[in-house]
């Protein structure tokens, strides 16, 4: 795909066929709302339940395929994506707004994520063989597929998010049905059409689009799933948790958060502008692991966001394409609105406005804002629920155990982080923060491929992705007893 194509073909992939549907959208451009990036069949509850049904009968075959044959079809997978990680990277910074250096990226991870998984297909989910407390009897404990497993992914990172669920399910051996986002159905169906040609029995993967309502809701209700995996908002991954619960369905939701950053009055300032900015504003603030919690100690507070606000006035918003830019549009006009709402949110409940916070023009028509910033109280809303855009609050701590209460008192747990040149409070800091990641002066949205991410509270249910702790998720343990 080139810039300025449509892409007339894509289309459902449902047993190892392409089909259309009766309804189609489109996927446009946020940096050039004039572009329409793909133009997509949008699946109905029919194709929904195809796929589900085609999964079901490919699962015996792959299911007992060798570790070697996973391996190598993971691996192609993998070396595809890399090695076409400039075109796919521009599908992505054209469909969902991310910069093009930051696109490319991502695809070059998923590619790692699936390379990866390849190896884990070889190693196995892990297994036991140990003495019965009993003579004579031998005992073993396996790791087994679960089986067909419904993978419902977000819009924000439209490559990684999809191949750590996707990845980890088939290197098991389970089959799966992959619903994307519809705002970025263009990037759901290049990963799948890649897939396509990977040696897959037909229907071990299929690649159904369209609404949450219609084709996620015959995902949640069908007996034939045996296990769902969702990442997107909370109110639909609660929804989820409760109708899988409900049919003894494995269930594994990640429902983003309010992630916080501390700043103690020991940190290297300028390094913590820096941990501030990356983890709060880049992806236009459009990740579940975004820092839009700053919570600074008195002493270092002024100068702080003095140092924060300068950082701001200079990034470069625009075109997703464009050389040099900091932060491209937010996704879509949806998320402008929301992100809007929220900057008089805020100014309504007295937060007090540092900078940005308003819709920009630019020479293409998209959906572009500067990112704002708010000195807030803990009981404003900005500060306790998740906004999901370029927008931060900070707020002031008389000290450490102070800032760590702070960091706590939210209904979130996936990440926090803490700035400081303290080995005491970093080690107390890693131990006490009620999060699933912390991190010591880095920012906190930026995680390796290879090891377990996952929150508490509200941000998260079920078993960690990705790493070797997928393993726990797409898999079901049997424990087998044998007389010697």
């Amino acid at each position: 795909m080139i810039h300025g194509e449509i892409h007339q073909n894509v289309r459902q992939y449902i047993n190892g066929r392409w089909e259309t549907s009766a309804t189609t959208g489109v996927s446009v451009n946020p940096s050039d709302t004039r572009e329409v990036v793909a133009e997509y069949a949008r699946a109905d509850r029919r194709q929904a339940e195809a796929a589900i049904r085609a999964a079901t009968e490919a699962f015996p075959h792959w299911s007992h395929s060798t570790p070697q044959r996973r391996a190598d079809v993971l691996d192609r997978i993998g070396a595809e994506l890399i090695a076409r990680k400039d075109d796919l990277g521009l599908l992505l910074a054209r469909e969902e707004g991310k910069t093009l250096p930051e696109a490319v990226a991502e695809v070059v991870r998923a590619g790692q994520i699936f390379k990866f998984f390849a190896g884990e297909a070889l190693r196995g989910g892990g297994g036991d063989h140990v003495a019965s407390v009993r003579a004579g009897v031998q005992v073993d404990v396996t790791r087994e597929p679960v089986g067909v497993v419904g993978l419902i992914t977000p819009w924000n990172s439209p490559f990684v998010i999809p191949a750590w669920k996707i990845a980890p399910a088939l290197a098991h051996g389970n089959s799966v049905v992959f619903k994307p986002a519809e705002l970025v159905s263009g990037c759901g169906w290049a990963l799948a059409e890649i897939i396509s040609r990977a040696a897959l029995p037909a229907g071990a993967f299929n690649l159904v689009m369209g609404g949450g309502r219609e084709v996620g809701q015959a995902l949640v209700d069908s007996a034939l799933v045996d296990a769902l995996s969702f990442t997107g908002s909370v109110a639909n991954g609660e929804r989820i948790l409760h109708a899988a619960a409900a049919r003894r369905a494995k269930v594994q939701v990640e429902t983003g958060g309010k992630s916080t950053l501390v700043v103690l009055a020991d940190a290297d300032l300028d390094r913590a502008v820096d941990c501030a900015v990356q983890g709060a504003y880049f992806s236009a603030g459009q990740r579940c692991t975004a820092s839009s919690r700053l919570i600074v100690e008195a002493a270092v507070h002024d100068a702080f966001v003095a140092r924060l606000r300068q950082r701001l006035q200079a990034l470069k918003i625009g075109h997703a394409l464009e050389r040099g830019i900091d932060i491209g549009p937010v996704a879509d006009a949806e998320r402008l609105r929301q992100n809007l709402a929220w900057v008089g949110i805020a100014r309504e409940e007295g937060a007090e406005h540092v900078w940005g916070g308003e819709a920009l023009a630019h020479a293409t028509p998209g959906h572009y804002m500067s990112p704002a910033l708010f000195l807030a109280q803990p009981t404003h809303r900005i500060a306790r629920e998740d906004v999901f855009g370029p927008l931060a609050c900070v707020l002031r701590a008389d000290g450490y155990d102070e800032a760590l209460a702070l960091c706590n008192d939210t209904p979130f747990g996936l990440c926090a982080g803490i700035c400081t040149n303290s080995l005491k409070h970093a080690m107390h800091f890693r131990r006490h923060a009620a999060v699933g990641m912390t991190m010591v002066n880095l920012p906190t949205a930026g995680v390796d491929f290879h090891v377990p991410l996952g929150g508490r509270k509200r941000s998260g249910y079920g078993p960690r992705e990705p790493g070797r702790h997928a393993a726990e998720f797409y898999t079901t343990v049997k424990t087998g007893y044998m007389l010697a």
